[in-house]
């Protein structure tokens, strides 16, 4: 995760694209936006950033935890897992899909204040490492991500610190793992277990 957040910098930015919702204590969608992160202003980048290493940064295997998918998802239509992967497909270019995803997050998502989703596109050239551990020139793979942060609402439109939020697909042993994803929870002892099963199918 360390490799990963070096690439969550404004020199080094791994984003191309932000999009989220503003959701009420219901679940209901109260505005949303869909911008290239490069169009942001640097201080609203930077904000951004922070929201979006949260998840990463977050203590492994106690925040931030791996799930594998209760199937592939291909013979179920409403799988949360064919879902993530065309909107890992589309780098949240599609709003029919996006829009989806805030409606099954209004869902099961459960709390009682006004909350942000923010999704945000990335892609990440895995460098290669030599048998010295030292880094070689060029890529063995390119790891092409969703990443998921939900925060409540301090501020009209300002989200606070994530509470929840997930990296998809999994970044383990250093590759894109599609059949498990990472989920965090701030507070490991409160789990969105309502959310965590409509994820997991």
């Amino acid at each position: 995760m360390l490799e990963l957040t070096r690439r969550m910098t404004l020199s080094r930015n791994c984003f191309a694209r932000i999009a989220g919702a503003y959701m009420d204590q219901e679940g209901y969608e109260d505005g949303s936006f869909n911008i290239h992160f490069l169009k942001l202003s640097e201080a609203e980048r930077k904000k951004n950033l922070e929201i979006a290493k949260a998840i990463p940064f977050a203590a492994t295997n106690e925040q931030l935890k791996e799930y594998r998918f209760a199937s592939d998802g291909g013979g179920k239509k409403d799988s949360f897992l064919q879902l993530l992967c065309g909107i890992r497909s589309a780098h949240l270019k599609d709003d029919a899909l996006l829009s989806i995803f805030y409606e099954l997050v209004g869902e099961h998502y459960r709390t009682e204040t006004a909350y942000a989703i923010y999704l945000f596109s990335g892609v990440y050239d895995i460098p290669v490492k030599a048998s010295d551990k030292q880094w070689l020139e060029g890529s063995e793979e390119v790891y092409d991500f969703i990443l998921c942060a939900i925060a409540p609402l301090v501020g009209e439109y300002e989200p606070g610190a994530p509470e929840f939020g997930f990296l998809f697909p999994a970044f383990s042993d250093r590759s894109a793992d599609c059949g498990k994803i990472d989920i965090y929870h701030k507070n490991p002892q409160r789990l969105q277990r309502e959310m965590l099963e409509r994820i997991l199918g």
